[in-house]
This record gives C-alpha cells, sequence and structure tokens, in this order.
C-alpha cells in the first residue's frame, strides 16, 4: 500500500495491517507488529524525502520457512543523506528510541538501498498464529 508522507501515514498503515492481520496472528503479536511499523513509517516521515508523488510505501508479508512462519514488513521510502541508525538515547531524550523499539520487537531488520531511495524491513519469526501455535502459512 501506499501511505501519505506525512504524520497520517503511520495511522492509515496501522490500521490496515491490523485489520489485514487479526484473525491471522495472536493480539500480542499484532501488537509488536503495529508498533514496529508505526516506528518505520514515523522515521520515513521524519528523516527520509517521499517517494514520487509524496508517498511512503509500505508492504508486509507472512510466508512458510523451513523453521515456521515468518512475516516481513517493509517501509520504502525516497531515501536521506544519512541511512537509519540505532543511536544512544538519552533517558531524558524527547525521541531517538525507534529503532531500539525496532530491534528489541523484531527478530532482526536492515536497510537496503536502491536507485529510487531506501527500504527498512524488519523480520519477525517465528509468528504464532491465533491459537498461539507457529502459523503455517
Amino acid at each position: 500500500m501506499v501511505v501519505p508522507h506525512h504524520a497520517t501515514g503511520a495511522r492509515l498503515a496501522r490500521h490496515r495491517l491490523a485489520a489485514e492481520l487479526a484473525e491471522v496472528v495472536s493480539p500480542t503479536v499484532l501488537a509488536d507488529l503495529v508498533a514496529v511499523l508505526a516506528e518505520l513509517v514515523g522515521n520515513a516521515v521524519r528523516h527520509a524525502d517521499p517517494l514520487p508523488g509524496g508517498v511512503v510505501r509500505v508492504a508486509w508479508r507472512l510466508r512458510t520457512t523451513p523453521d515456521g512462519a515468518q512475516l516481513r514488513l517493509r517501509v520504502t521510502d525516497g531515501g536521506a543523506a544519512a541511512g537509519p541508525r540505532m543511536r544512544p538515547a538519552d533517558p531524558d531524550a524527547a525521541d531517538g528510541r525507534g529503532l531500539h523499539i525496532v530491534s528489541g520487537l523484531a527478530s532482526r531488520w536492515g536497510v537496503e538501498r536502491d536507485g529510487l531511495g531506501q527500504s527498512v524491513w524488519a523480520d519477525f519469526d517465528p509468528v504464532p498464529d491465533r491459537s498461539g501455535l507457529v502459523a503455517a502459512g
């Protein structure tokens, strides 16, 4: 999906993700997915340029792996002079914790760059389904 390169983009992405995955993953996992997606879209809006058309592209994919189900979130923007990086967050700082949250909730995360911009992705695996078992894909 594409969302505006604006604070409302994170809200639209969160609601769509929650609606599509509410019957698939457990509420606890869904809360983690929504939190990470909000951080990634929020960072794209605050720190990166938009894609053509003033948008950010948001995607997710649930797939089966030999170890169980894996879900990948991906947020693509127009890139920035400096790529995403974790930085020390002073306890009194108003911001700077976003990628620490992503790192703490996701199994792993990373950045890919191409000629159009950059994508920040976060993987979750294995992903428990609504019954508490690992989703079969």
